[in-house]
């Protein structure tokens, strides 16, 4: 079956699955999913940024009907969780959370510099509500000097982790393919001088071969495997169009990532932090609902493929 094919049969899912009423034909899938798998005892997450429109009750209650076992929480802008009111609003969406018997194991911010007003707010109160880890905000070249540009990303993440240390939150870099430390050489200079108790990596296979390849993004996992706090999980290829080449989000398992070599890395690394699914890859529908419900099932489908791999990797299965 070529991508193309794949790409049309999940089409015609979807569509019969929302014409159907498409949150009414989810089911529970199995609670491996949201206990451990094999020797894996982490947390598989969903990004809460692919469910904008819902509360902090509705997410985590459909959230657990999916069987992820956390949710990944955005406080940034446009997030689940504002950053001018995390210190009132975070523990109430982590309570919402963890009613329904799941974990916030980390949150997304946009967090670049200790001097945010927001940062210690923001880290205090995740700190007090036990969640262990978070993800910056990202570094960006200017390509005038990028010698004193890395320099001043390394001092403001530096300070940012500093702060987090205080609170008793562990920071994750993510590797975000066009950004400072998105072939992961250039930031490692400056991590490696920080303590690993504290400061480490939140890994994105998607865009470590972007900017790998074939055995590049293998170097970059060996690299950094005993600082891996989380990881992130997405699937993409390189599509050819009018204006040349330009990479293509797609679901899991449709794309250039090798995902059977990838997790008997990481199991072999014993990686035991939160996993948290991204669907980055255009979701249709006519209406919001639409796009919610076929959203879900989108969601659904790329965790049962998620398991998969985590279950052959961690038990062998």
């Amino acid at each position: 079956m070529t991508r193309d094919d794949r790409a049309i049969s999940r089409r015609d899912f979807l569509a019969a699955a929302a014409a159907a009423g498409a949150t009414a034909s989810l089911r529970p899938l199995s609670t491996q999913a949201a206990s451990s798998i094999g020797s894996y005892t982490g947390k598989l997450c969903l990004f809460s940024k692919h469910l904008p429109d819902m509360d902090w009750r509705r997410l985590a209650q459909n959230v657990k009907r999916l069987g992820f076992g956390g949710v990944d929480l955005t406080v940034r802008r446009q997030g689940h969780v504002l950053p001018e009111n995390a210190v009132e609003d975070l523990p109430k969406a982590v309570s919402a959370i963890r009613e329904e018997e799941l974990e916030a194991p980390m949150i997304t911010t946009e967090l670049t510099s200790a001097a945010d007003p927001t940062a210690r707010p923001i880290l205090s109160t995740a700190g007090k509500l036990s969640i262990p880890f978070y993800k910056p905000g990202y570094y960006r070249y200017s390509f005038v000097d990028v010698r004193k540009e890395l320099e001043k990303a390394g001092n403001d993440f530096r300070q940012l982790a500093e702060l987090g240390k205080q609170y008793g939150m562990q920071v994750g870099y993510h590797n975000h393919a066009g950004y400072i430390g998105g072939p992961m050489w250039d930031i490692m200079s400056v991590i490696d001088n920080l303590d690993p108790k504290w400061v480490g990596y939140y890994f994105d296979i998607r865009h470590a071969v972007v900017e790998g390849g074939d055995a590049g993004w293998k170097v970059a996992l060996k690299l950094v495997a005993g600082r891996l706090k989380m990881i992130a999980v997405k699937d993409f290829y390189w599509e050819r169009g009018p204006n040349g080449w330009r990479q293509k989000n797609c679901p899991l398992g449709e794309g250039m990532v090798d995902w059977k070599s990838y997790f008997k890395m990481l199991a072999q690394s014993n990686f035991q932090g939160p996993i948290s699914l991204h669907l980055e890859y255009e979701i249709s529908g006519s209406t919001n609902t639409a796009r919610e419900d076929n959203t879900l099932l989108a969601a659904q489908r790329d965790l049962e493929f998620l398991k998969a791999r985590v279950r052959e990797a961690y038990t062998g299965v």
